[in-house]
């Protein structure tokens, strides 16, 4: 099973769909912020991606600063609840395939997941 984590506004994100619709490869799209990750989903997500949380937050939002996600005393489970409630602080585009995931920045990054 293949799926983008896909943001329309996202100039990289659409650069990642281009190449994932010229691969051939069946693929879903997941609008994560129309239909934003469950815990269990984002928690299954950073295990295929091997990062923390804090490595799939956007620290340039306005809500990073807003929440104060810097604070390096927040737990792994207040990052993932911030990201849940917060969708658009997640970093994108992100590809997974199976058990693994990576952020597709660049798009050709996310290549080795397509052999």
């Amino acid at each position: 099973m293949i799926t983008l984590y896909h943001n329309n506004r996202c100039s990289k994100s659409r650069e990642a769909l281009a190449l994932l619709e010229q691969s051939g490869k069946t693929f879903s799209v997941r609008y994560y912020l129309e239909q934003p990750l469950s815990v269990a989903e984002l928690t299954a997500l950073l295990k295929a991606l091997q990062l923390p949380a804090r490595d799939l937050l956007r620290s340039k939002e306005d809500e990073y600063k807003t929440l104060g996600l810097a604070d390096p005393a927040l737990s792994e489970q207040q990052l993932i609840s911030a990201l849940v409630q917060h969708p658009k602080l997640m970093e994108r585009p992100v590809l997974q395939v199976g058990d693994n995931a990576v952020i597709a920045r660049p798009a050709d990054k996310m290549l080795a997941l397509l052999a």
